[in-house]
């Protein structure tokens, strides 16, 4: 059986040798790129388990434009065949170029039409060479992108700023902290996050404290789970428990096991 995948993820940058092209004007909108392709032998088939930022993903694949919305929980998706997806997390300011309501696509997807972004990626992924064509596909969404969206607001970079510092320092536990950090009311913040995000900031903070959790769960199977509850600021360990059975579908001890922690 043949079975071979390979992602390549940029942040604010790029990893390929080439280059991807990303001025800081397009970081408005995008804060990564990351494009998997998969070899999946015939009959065969890869289930994949994400649990994706709590934002916005712009997705092209061969036939189609998606915009996958904020995730609550752990999504699959079942690969086969031969194929590739270029996509681009995007910061809360490109949210409303898409949708009014980025609450309304939690969890679920909205297709998009847009023929010209989809036949500049799927003629760059044409491309024999990888490196080349990963970093011309990620120059066409990212110039696709600066040529749809206006220029940016100061409310949308104010949303931007929300999305990072909640997600950036994990000393802020409370939509409170993130306030004051950023010199504005608690209601600006629900207001940011219903526009940009679709999720509450009390719950942009949650996610990224189970995510940190989760990651330190995994790197370090040495620290008991009660310690790293404490730690994120849980309650206990039952609540982190919860945490997890609620968002992952598993324990943490169970993650850890499956992560090869154990």
């Amino acid at each position: 059986m043949t079975t071979t995948s390979r992602e390549s993820c940029t942040r604010h940058g790029c990893q390929h040798s080439t280059g991807c092209p990303h001025p800081p004007a397009w970081r408005s909108w995008s804060e990564w790129f990351w494009i998997p392709e998969w070899d999946i032998a015939p009959g065969r088939s890869s289930r994949q388990q994400v649990l994706s930022f709590p934002a916005s993903n712009l997705a092209i694949q061969r036939d189609m434009v998606e915009l996958a919305g904020p995730t609550t929980r752990v999504s699959q998706q079942d690969l086969e065949g031969r194929g590739w997806a270029v996509g681009a997390l995007l910061h809360p300011a490109a949210v409303p170029l898409f949708t009014a309501d980025p609450a309304g696509l939690r969890d679920t997807k909205l297709e998009i039409s847009a023929p010209g972004l989809l036949a500049a990626v799927g003629q760059a992924m044409e491309n024999p060479d990888g490196e080349t064509r990963r970093g011309q596909a990620v120059d066409a969404v990212a110039r696709w992108l600066a040529e749809q969206l206006p220029e940016v607001s100061e409310e949308a970079l104010l949303a931007n700023a929300m999305a990072a510092m909640i997600a950036g320092n994990s000393e802020l536990v409370s939509v409170e902290d993130v306030a004051e950090g950023l010199a504005v009311s608690v209601r600006t913040l629900q207001r940011l996050a219903k526009k940009y995000v679709g999720l509450g900031p009390a719950a942009l903070i949650r996610r990224r404290r189970l995510q940190e959790a989760a990651d330190r769960a995994r790197s370090h199977p040495e620290l008991d789970l009660a310690g790293i509850a404490a730690e994120f600021g849980y309650a206990d360990q039952s609540h982190l428990a919860n945490d997890f059975q609620r968002v992952l579908g598993f324990t943490p001890s169970s993650y850890r096991q499956q992560s090869g922690g154990l």
